[in-house]
């Protein structure tokens, strides 16, 4: 068991709450019953199981370490309650923890999308934004999530949470203008759609195609000029109050809900 805080293994588990250190190993810290859970059933490489036997009291997470255990490619790394919440985020840490390599999808692994929904994210900074969109987007069951030029991590430790797992379920890609528009050309059934305050076309009244392609703007700038010119139709939230936008996890969740519950009906009717 490891009870020292500055025992370098640990030291360098604490690194990855640094955006360059999760990028120069290409894993980050999942902590937590649920999120480590959701690891476990997936298909992503697990290299470290950290766990604490003073403060995981869950029978759940003790089958979760006896599980990997099995695994003979997994570390399993005993520590004290000292040493876990030296690197635990949660108010009241649960006592797993595992150092996960990060997954990322190809964009030019898809070259006939043929249906489903499909969501790009320009240059979006808030990284509990981007984990609550995971989060929707595998609620809608979406194919993917685009993350344009300079986005935010999704690896980071709020947008892990904020994911509730969903980063483990939803492949993740990164893209520029010039890869994105490559992949339109080779997926010319794709249809594509943005927002904009200043769209004509009300969302609550657009018919949408299947499949479909969602851009969304960043926080702050909406989506640039550049991204509109790849869409085919902007759309527009309407809205009563006072307020001049929506938070973007908050805009998706609108437009993806929308988007999921007319294709929901056309498959039923």
């Amino acid at each position: 068991m490891i009870s020292s805080t500055s025992n370098p293994r640990i030291k360098a588990i604490r690194k990855l709450a640094d955006s360059k250190e999760r990028s120069a190993t290409n894993t980050f810290l999942a902590e937590g019953l649920r999120v480590v859970g959701q690891a476990v059933d997936s298909d992503v490489h697990i290299q470290e199981l950290l766990y604490c036997e003073d403060l995981l009291v869950s029978d759940y997470g003790k089958s979760l370490v006896e599980k990997l255990r099995q695994n003979t490619s997994v570390e399993i790394i005993e520590v004290s309650k000292e040493v876990f919440e030296s690197l635990a985020r949660k108010d009241k840490p649960q006592g797993i923890a595992a150092v996960i390599r990060q997954k990322w999808a190809n964009l030019n692994d898809f070259s006939s999308v043929d249906r489903g929904i499909w969501v790009a994210l320009e240059a979006v900074q808030n990284p509990g934004n981007l984990g609550t969109v995971l989060r929707t987007c595998d609620a809608v069951g979406a194919k993917g999530l685009v993350l344009l030029d300079h986005s935010t991590d999704p690896y980071d430790p709020a947008a892990i949470k904020a994911s509730m797992g969903a980063i483990f379920t939803v492949p993740v890609f990164r893209a520029d203008l010039a890869v994105l528009e490559l992949f339109l050309q080779q997926n010319p059934s794709l249809s594509t759609i943005g927002t904009s305050d200043k769209a004509d076309k009300d969302c609550f009244e657009f018919d949408y195609p299947d499949p479909i392609l969602l851009l969304m703007g960043s926080e702050r700038e909406g989506l640039s000029a550049s991204y509109q010119q790849l869409c085919q139709t902007m759309i527009s939230i309407p809205m009563e109050g006072d307020c001049d936008s929506l938070n973007l996890s908050v805009a998706t969740g609108v437009m993806l809900y929308q988007i999921y519950n007319q294709h929901r009906k056309k498959v039923r009717s």
